[in-house]
């Protein structure tokens, strides 16, 4: 009887000094998944509770690397709250996006934020030098059209190149989809112009 009113003693002493401590937290779940020892020893340092477990497995099941794991959950508590993008994290990297780079958007606190849009950058066929610098350009807060106004651009026919160059400019989502517009209404209009066929009337 005295020994558990002294661990909720304990208990209620953390939570009174704002140490919400995860002390029983289960991590066999990424043992399992095949993270190395080494790194479930730095999770335990860094107080990973049983819902960030849950998104580690995620994380490792899709080829995400230990150190970018222990990485994402030592920024997020950084920050003051638990990590809860793994979803965000797994769509990058089955897109295609390196461990680097899934960090680096972390650490601008942006992985919910534009991983749809990154995504999409990659279904629309761009080329990897200018996927990276669209997203940089995000990450750096300039403006940028969002990848739905990229794709309908390019499949009226402008080249990468030509993307890019409206990109510099700061052309808005808005003027994008005004010009994709133009642009489609002119395809599909070229070649149906009426010719008159002219010739001897008949007697």
């Amino acid at each position: 009887m005295r020994y558990k009113l002294f661990l909720l003693g304990v208990l209620a002493l953390l939570r009174v000094g704002g140490c919400d401590k995860h002390l029983l937290t289960d991590y066999r779940p990424v043992d399992k998944a095949g993270m190395w020892s080494s790194s479930v020893e730095e999770l335990k340092k860094l107080n990973t509770s049983d819902a960030e477990v849950a998104q580690l497995v995620k994380m490792k099941q899709a080829g995400v690397s230990d150190d970018t794991c222990v990485a994402l959950i030592s920024n997020a508590h950084e920050r003051k709250y638990l990590f809860t993008s793994a979803d965000s994290a797994v769509n990058l990297s089955r897109a295609g996006y390196s461990d680097a780079v899934i960090l680096e958007i972390a650490k601008k606190d942006q992985l919910d934020i534009i991983s749809g849009d990154a995504v999409m950058l990659r279904l629309i066929g761009l080329s990897d030098g200018a996927v990276d610098k669209i997203l940089h350009r995000r990450l750096a807060g300039q403006r940028t059209m969002g990848s739905a106004q990229i794709g309908r651009l390019k499949n009226t026919g402008l080249t990468e190149k030509q993307i890019l160059e409206r990109i510099n400019q700061g052309m808005t989502d808005a003027q994008a989809d005004r010009e994709a517009t133009v642009r489609e209404v002119t395809r599909n209009h070229s070649g149906t112009g009426f010719t008159r066929v002219r010739g001897r009337r008949p007697r």
